[in-house]
């Protein structure tokens, strides 16, 4: 069952254009039930409140290609702002509701936005003076001092919406940042061409098993790419309804489950050992109509696949992407002939693959034998058109138009794919990516930090959690007080999943001769029989 054909053509196809059409034709049903504000909006009154948004930016002065930043929880707020920003002809990026300043600042400065949309409660803490291009700040719920009220965009207004000016694979359709492999977060340009194509691709025959009926639960936050492109705009297209959650509650999810007859529910590994553990408490609902869920955002492990299935009798799809592919590239099926939960399944049509050999620490040129375990290395109309401002990381993965993912896959006779292993330095701490140089950097900020490295230790219920090994200054103890100050250092600076889980102190962190923290000797020791803060 190849997957060959695409759900339409995504040439010149812009996404708001595909959303407002969704809205006229569907213009009865359900398309959002917001549960933060209990409120419900149809497919009618969703195209309108975007339209009048769109005007709204485009008199408060926002300009084709400038950034219009999103700093919100999963809302109505959120869907309308992104639809409305790439309707206004402006560029989202998404911020992670839970950032601290310095994450937020860096974000903002380094994109150039020039209108942030976000609450009051979200700026607590947060100092925005002085970024260089930001005009204006609006608020949704809770208006912070300084900012202007949301509501103040749904203004009625007569202005006209701009025309795109350039083709849709050249027009960008959000800026999502990435941790990428080191660093501090890259900005991933995504064309309207990208984020459609990969839709076509998700939507297509032998693909998901996404329908116009379904209805769909989303706690996975928006401001990232598998909620944004494969839960929020999939639906919409499609006519489906949303259920929107701000965060992953099993109580909460539980009941609306039944309540809203959910068909269909995109989840990470976390959140669905949560719900096994649920169901053998005897807590999941029997009287259900969730047909299949997705897995994705990080490696799902065949036993908790099967034990999902065993205690609910849901069938799960797990699938395989990133930021840089809109961001799927493989995806499981659900036939029984090839239902293989442990596995990403096979690539999505358009997407050509290679498996290239490798040796530790150098790019291999020929591809590995079928059963081999080698880098993947893909192509496809999914793919970004690079990092933000930054030509090197792009050059450094994106070559002869093949993307370099990092990751250690087999392949096998049927086309199958299974990832083993990662080449990159990046962690998975429950789906969310944490470059191990974002928190060095914050650490070695601390004054009884001499030097440091951060690696992952994999973790049964997080995937991994980031595990720190510092090097302290002549007149500073190791001891259990410091460990604890370390971790919540860096938790007052990053967001809280960027926190160091353990510290070690050690006398030194091993490096090349050039300075690069050798992280696989580092892994060996928390191999080691060694107790955390020791």
């Amino acid at each position: 069952m190849q997957r060959t054909r695409l759900y339409g053509p995504p040439q010149d196809r812009f996404l708001d254009h595909l959303i407002r059409d969704a809205c006229r034709r569907f213009s009865g049903k359900l398309a959002i039930f917001d549960t933060s504000s209990n409120r419900r909006l149809s497919y009618a009154e969703y195209g309108e409140t975007v339209e009048r948004l769109a005007r709204g930016l485009v008199a408060a002065g926002l300009a084709p290609g400038e950034v219009l930043a999103i700093f919100l929880s999963n809302s109505w707020e959120f869907c309308a702002t992104y639809h409305a920003a790439t309707l206004a002809g402006a560029v989202p990026t998404l911020l992670n509701p839970t950032y601290r300043e310095r994450e937020v600042r860096y974000q903002l400065e380094n994109s150039g936005a020039a209108l942030l949309v976000t609450d009051g409660a979200n700026l607590e803490g947060i100092n925005l003076a002085g970024l260089t291009h930001l005009r204006r700040v609006y608020c949704t719920r809770h208006i912070a001092a300084g900012t202007e009220p949301f509501d103040r965009l749904l203004a009625p207004s007569s202005i006209a919406l701009p025309e795109p000016d350039q083709p849709s694979d050249q027009t960008l359709a959000a800026l999502p940042y990435s941790s990428g492999t080191t660093g501090l977060p890259k900005g991933v340009m995504l064309s309207h061409f990208n984020l459609v194509a990969n839709l076509y691709q998700l939507l297509g025959p032998n693909a998901s098993a996404f329908a116009s009926q379904d209805v769909f639960l989303c706690f996975l936050p928006l401001y990232h790419i598998y909620g944004l492109n494969v839960v929020l705009n999939p639906a919409l297209l499609l006519g489906a309804s949303l259920v929107l959650v701000p965060r992953f509650e099993v109580s909460q999810l539980l009941s609306l489950i039944v309540e809203e007859r959910i068909t269909t529910m995109p989840l990470v590994p976390p959140a669905m050992n949560a719900l096994c553990q649920a169901a053998e408490a005897g807590d999941f609902p029997k009287a259900h109509h969730l047909r299949w869920v997705k897995s994705g955002a990080a490696p799902l492990s065949p036993e908790l696949a099967h034990r999902f299935r065993s205690l609910t009798g849901i069938l799960v799809c797990q699938g395989y992407g990133m930021t840089e592919a809109s961001p799927v590239t493989h995806l499981g099926y659900l036939e029984p002939e090839l239902y293989r939960p442990e596995s990403i399944g096979r690539p999505l049509c358009q997407t050509e693959c290679r498996v290239m050999g490798y040796a530790e620490g150098d790019r291999a040129d020929q591809e590995a034998r079928c059963g081999e375990a080698g880098e993947l290395v893909m192509r496809g109309p999914q793919f970004m058109l690079g990092y933000w401002r930054e030509p090197e990381a792009t050059s450094a993965v994106l070559r002869d138009g093949w993307f370099w993912s990092g990751d250690v896959v087999l392949r096998d006779e049927q086309d199958f794919y299974r990832v083993v292993d990662r080449r990159k330095e990046m962690i998975k701490y429950k789906g969310f990516p944490v470059a191990p140089a974002e928190v060095e950097s914050v650490l070695l900020e601390h004054p009884a930090v001499r030097d440091c490295g951060v690696v992952g230790r994999p973790d049964d219920l997080a995937g991994e959690i980031p595990v720190a090994f510092v090097v302290l200054r002549d007149s500073f103890a190791s001891g259990a007080k410091l460990a604890d100050e370390l971790c919540g250092y860096v938790a007052d600076r990053l967001t809280h999943y960027k926190q160091p889980r353990e510290v070690h102190f050690v006398d030194g962190v091993p490096k090349t001769a050039s300075g690069k923290i050798l992280r696989r000797e580092l892994r060996k020791i928390l191999g080691a029989p060694l107790s955390p803060n020791s």
